[in-house]
């Protein structure tokens, strides 16, 4: 495999980038006390992967972990590098419509933290990592070490989970406008769902940072952090956590936009039925008078048209007599 069409890479000499990268030299980079290195490998095969990790000493199951499928987010410590899993949450436009495909898709970055060294592994092409390159360049501490490469990676996942709780706010907002929209049918209820599932995910994916922020924030063996980066991991912190408890209130929120859809689906087949009840008792009225009328023997009125006219005004009257009541109490 040529290591070069999944590998990329970049180089700082105290805190200026360089344009020397080259994968085979990672070991000579890190021999120098003055260079730091980022290293991403996208869908690694295990020969490349295996030969890094031999070269760094990383540990094995952490190897494992990095392309096992459905990792969760967690973040350990080694004795000579932390290893972290987490996941950018990429927000759909085209799944705005009543569809069951969801608006949110996830997509796993693992990383190894070195003393001076990130090395990230992805398996999925989707997140921009440019974003985060950039977000390096603007950044003027890089004399802070490998802290700082960290800090940018997760910042940018972060305000990527800001993005994508703000979208699912957005979505249950519209179904608490339309929850009393009787014309919405089945399409508020696929919309119901599809947002409880993109939060059940969500919800999954975004929790379990904080305790990633803070095993990566109270590193301090071999200098892997620097102290002097302590107020920028405290506010990244305090953004996992402001995502994490709008997350919580969101979900609060879908489950009383889905209780109170079946409360007004109760309602309205109560009011329903309520008129259907209304109306028999009134229809049932002519044909209790006639039937009785109808019967083969003598009765008042029996084969005139008296009897005729008095079974014509107890039907009218007993009817508007039923309707007037049932219209006070709003069954009609």
């Amino acid at each position: 495999m040529d290591a070069q069409s999944s590998v990329r890479g970049q180089v700082w000499r105290s805190g200026t980038r360089q344009d020397e990268f080259e994968f085979d030299k990672i070991s000579d980079y890190l021999q120098q006390e003055d260079v730091l290195v980022w290293v991403d490998l996208y869908e690694p095969d295990h020969e490349v992967l295996t030969r890094l990790a031999d070269e760094l000493g990383l540990n094995v199951w952490a190897v494992e972990d990095a392309v096992a499928d459905a990792e969760r987010v967690k973040a350990s410590s080694y004795s000579t590098h932390t290893f972290f899993t987490v996941y950018a949450v990429q927000i759909d436009q085209d799944a705005t419509t009543e569809t069951d495909s969801g608006m949110l898709s996830t997509h796993r970055i693992s990383a190894f933290v070195l003393p001076r060294a990130l090395i990230t592994v992805r398996l999925s092409p989707y997140f921009d990592f440019d974003t985060v390159t950039a977000r390096w360049a603007d950044l003027d501490s890089l004399q802070h070490g490998v802290g700082a490469l960290v800090h940018g990676l997760l910042d940018v996942v972060v305000d990527g989970h800001f993005d994508a709780v703000q979208a699912l706010d957005d979505g249950i907002e519209a179904l608490e406008d339309d929850l009393f929209d009787t014309t919405t049918g089945h399409g508020l209820q696929r919309r119901t769902f599809r947002l409880r599932k993109d939060l059940v995910e969500f919800r999954r994916v975004v929790l379990p940072v904080r305790e990633v922020v803070n095993t990566i924030q109270h590193r301090r063996r071999d200098g892997d952090i620097a102290p002097e980066l302590d107020p920028l991991f405290a506010d990244l912190y305090d953004h996992v956590l402001r995502v994490s408890e709008w997350t919580e209130a969101l979900r609060d929120m879908i489950t009383a936009v889905f209780e109170t859809n079946l409360s007004l689906q109760d309602m309205r087949l109560n009011t329903v039925m309520k008129k259907l009840t209304g109306w028999a008792a009134i229809i049932a009225v002519p044909t209790a008078v006639t039937g009785f009328y109808g019967q083969n023997v003598p009765y008042p009125g029996f084969d005139q048209f008296s009897g005729f006219l008095a079974s014509t005004t107890i039907i009218v009257l007993i009817v508007a007599a039923l309707y007037v009541m049932f219209r006070r109490r709003d069954w009609l």
